[in-house]
């Protein structure tokens, strides 16, 4: 006792002693928001805690980043509770921190949770806030009981959950939250305000392991331990960065994005800096949140649109306007007169506006087929309970108030006809019930003769307006089937925004079709440069020599682009098909194939081809169960896969590419693909399925991994090698590094071991143990568990 009574009398005098990361903070010791500088800080000055103001005279008890422009909280004791100016926040003699209001009544306390005393409270320069015994054990730790925000140094035990805030503005608990549950699964749920009951997760780690826990290390890691199955399952998939020259947090964001943030420390002093998002999950709110019941990542009525920044913004449909204009996230509300359910009342107060791409997906009560968009359109006016129809090919929809989960997206491919008041009726602009007219006033005479007088002009505008309305419909319909007759692929047999090009401007467009880009067995494909539009560079795909069966391979491919729309896939700009001429325009990838980048350059950076990986799991992620149509790509190789100016991957040649209806799986045809990525039900007759795809990403995904072809003829052999044999004997024998030469960078990512056996389970020979693709992207970004494969090379008797 005396030893230890020496040593916390001399440790405050060395000044390289632990006792110096935190200050002292006595029994008694106040602060007050009427102070001058209302908060402690850390010894470092990098988080304070105190006072914060919000709403001008508002406070709230909190930690914050201290030394950065950008004064970020990251927790908060009364976050539902803001206080008045006058409030204090107090050390009592009891060793008690309690948060008084300005009239003395308590609001917040932390104490002990055992009998001990606190005998001091600290700030650390973790961001930790603590109260500690007189022996400096921690009695209680504002880390144990987090908000919105977890720091480096911090975990989540069983348990432990993390609430959303309101808005950016609102610090106060909002409607979603991150827990680890009770058998180890780490998920995002939305919450059933204003009681904490949750609905089904809309992202969850599918680990198992009643210890697990979530680790923020100080290296800047995230991670479950789940000791009971001895593995660690990494969260956050990008490079760490040093906490030394860093700050770091991860924040369950309002939107209910569990994003992770840096902030370079040598930037403070810049005004101008903001926070940058390293990792997110899920990739899109807008899609992913959906439930039978709750509004969905926006409020009802409302619809959600991924922006550039890949955050979410709520938009109202026509007719309507937002709940609260300062949080677009609470909804919108129809800015018209209720509907009357007398039919000829309908007719005339209301009218339908298009929303292209956008949908409400559970707030359907009706559902027809074989109809078209105006039979669709007129049965919605009709109906008083009818609120928005969706026209999705042949398939109508009817939905009502309030309308959930709205979300708008290239990959919903239909449109939404919204019912809104009709602006020349005249019950819709009044504050009178529908159906009840306003008493004339004793001045309407006047009116009436003015009205009269704008009778007659008023009649030969209309008159004419319509007369020359009709003349250019019968010029437009009239040059529509010319069109028709020179071109046998009209814009009407391709869905999706798409020109139709004229011979002459491709071939002026690519001088004559001089610069070769590549060559197929049936195209070339030459760079051109588009003169009528902004599109810029492009590139033309030229189809010769195709025999009658390859014909269909330009229909195929316009229909699979171009409904298609995903920033892992090439775009379609449109087509020409004039006489014998077949042709196809893309804009142009600049940096050219995967298969030159990795095969015929220097060696690719190891976070570019794991970034170009996932972007490819992406995409055919999206083409295989996002798509209104599944699209089995049939063809998947680097060859087919382009780079952008950011070197982002996009999915090119969609010539082979097999397309299912909503109620297939399967399909069989004859062999289609490439030597090499041709997956082994190919040759066995057996049924098609999305399955092909990924065995050959699985063979693409070693190629990157390891910058070597899949069967390369070495000087000296007469067979090639194989290097999916070469990769999962090197598996087994734990001697991936061999195959890796130089690569330091992938030799020391821990994410190796993990790709490696995601492309094992990708090539098994049995297409039923293969992942799906979004499986193998979840495996791929860390959400999902990577099991031991088997050998994928292993004929069973039985397939």
């Amino acid at each position: 006792m005396i030893l230890h009574l020496l040593l916390c009398l001399l440790l405050p005098l060395l000044p390289n002693s632990s006792a110096q990361t935190f200050r002292n903070i006595t029994l008694g010791s106040a602060l007050s928001t009427l102070d001058e500088n209302p908060y402690w800080v850390s010894p470092s000055g990098e988080f304070a805690f105190g006072f914060y103001s919000i709403k001008g005279e508002l406070f709230l008890l909190s930690i914050w980043f201290a030394k950065i422009p950008l004064k970020t909280i990251v927790w908060t004791a009364n976050r539902d509770r803001p206080v008045e100016g006058g409030s204090k926040v107090e050390l009592t003699s009891d060793g008690v921190l309690s948060l008084t209001n300005h009239t003395g009544g308590e609001i917040w306390r932390a104490e002990s949770s055992n009998a001990t005393n606190a005998a001091s409270a600290a700030v650390l320069d973790t961001g930790n806030l603590v109260l500690r015994s007189s022996d400096l054990a921690i009695l209680w730790a504002s880390f144990d009981e987090p908000t919105d925000t977890i720091l480096p140094g911090q975990t989540l035990d069983r348990g432990s959950k993390l609430f959303s805030s309101i808005s950016d503005e609102d610090h106060s608990s909002g409607k979603f939250q991150l827990s680890v549950q009770a058998d180890g699964n780490l998920v995002l749920q939305s919450i059933a305000r204003p009681t904490e009951g949750t609905y089904d997760p809309y992202w969850e780690s599918n680990t198992e392991d009643t210890q697990s826990r979530l680790v923020f290390n100080e290296s800047g890691l995230m991670y479950l331990i789940t000791p009971l199955n001895g593995t660690r399952f990494d969260i956050a998939t990008e490079i760490p960065v040093s906490t030394r020259d860093f700050y770091q947090r991860a924040t369950i964001d309002f939107d209910g994005v569990f994003r992770k943030y840096n902030y370079p420390k040598s930037s403070t002093n810049r005004n101008d800096q903001s926070w940058s998002v390293t990792w997110y999950v899920p990739g899109d709110i807008c899609t992913v949140l959906t439930g039978n019941v709750g509004s969905g990542a926006c409020g009802f009525n409302s619809y959600c649109v991924l922006g550039q920044d890949e955050r979410p913004n709520c938009e109202c449909p026509p007719g309507y306007d937002y709940v609260d204009g300062n949080n677009r996230f609470k909804g919108c509300k129809q800015t018209f007169a209720p509907q009357s359910c007398e039919k000829d009342q309908l007719r005339k107060a209301f009218e339908m506006r298009e929303l292209v791409n956008t949908d409400w997906p559970l707030s359907d009560y009706e559902h027809f087929l074989n109809v078209d968009a105006e039979w669709c359109s007129n049965t919605c006016l009709d109906d008083c309970f009818c609120a928005v129809s969706i026209i999705r090919g042949s398939e109508c929809w009817l939905k009502k108030i309030p309308l959930s989960n709205g979300r708008r997206d290239p990959s919903i491919n239909g449109k939404a006809l919204i019912k809104v008041g009709n602006s020349s009726f005249p019950t819709n602009n009044t504050s009178f019930p529908p159906n009840v007219l306003p008493t004339p006033d004793l001045h309407c005479n006047e009116k009436r003769e003015r009205q009269h007088k704008l009778i007659l002009p008023g009649s030969i505008i209309i008159g004419t307006s319509l007369f020359l309305n009709l003349l250019l419909l019968v010029i437009f319909l009239s040059t529509k089937h010319k069109n028709h007759k020179s071109n046998r692929v009209t814009s009407s047999s391709v869905e999706g925004n798409l020109q139709c090009f004229t011979y002459k401007e491709l071939e002026e467009a690519t001088n004559g079709f001089k610069e070769e880009l590549g060559k197929g067995a049936y195209s070339v494909v030459y760079k051109g440069v588009l003169r009528r539009n902004a599109q810029g560079l492009i590139a033309v795909k030229r189809l010769t020599n195709i025999p009658e069966e390859v014909d269909k391979e330009l229909k195929n491919e316009m229909r699979a682009i171009g409904q298609s729309n995903h920033k892992n896939l090439v775009k379609l700009l449109g087509f020409c098909d004039e006489g014998t001429h077949r042709l196809l325009v893309y804009e142009l990838m600049i940096h050219g194939s995967l298969a030159k980048f990795l095969f015929e350059m220097p060696r690719p950076s190891w976070y570019k081809r794991i970034q170009i990986a996932i972007g490819i799991a992406r995409g055919l992620t999206y083409l295989h169960e996002e798509c209104c149509t599944q699209i089995i790509h049939c063809d998947v190789k680097p060859h087919n896969i382009l780079l952008d100016e950011s070197f982002t991957a996009r999915i090119s040649d969609f010539g082979l590419a097999k397309l299912l209806k909503t109620d297939q799986t399967r399909t069989t045809t004859a062999v289609r693909g490439t030597r090499g990525y041709v997956a082994p039900e190919w040759f066995k007759g057996k049924a098609i399925t999305s399955k092909v795809d990924v065995y050959s990403f699985g063979i693409v995904l070693m190629e990157i991994i390891f910058c070597r072809r899949n069967a390369a003829i070495e000087v000296g052999r007469e067979d090639p090698e194989i290097l999916s044999e070469d990769v999962y004997d090197a598996y087994v024998q734990g001697k991936l590094q061999l195959l890796l030469g130089d690569d330091e960078e992938a030799k020391n990512d821990r994410r190796l071991e993990r790709m490696v056996m995601v492309a094992i389970w990708c090539v098994q020979d049995d297409s039923s143990l293969r992942p799906s693709m979004r499986k193998v992207l979840q495996m791929l970004e860390g959400a999902a568990d990577v099991p031991t494969p088997p050998d994928p090379f292993y004929l069973n008797s039985t397939v």
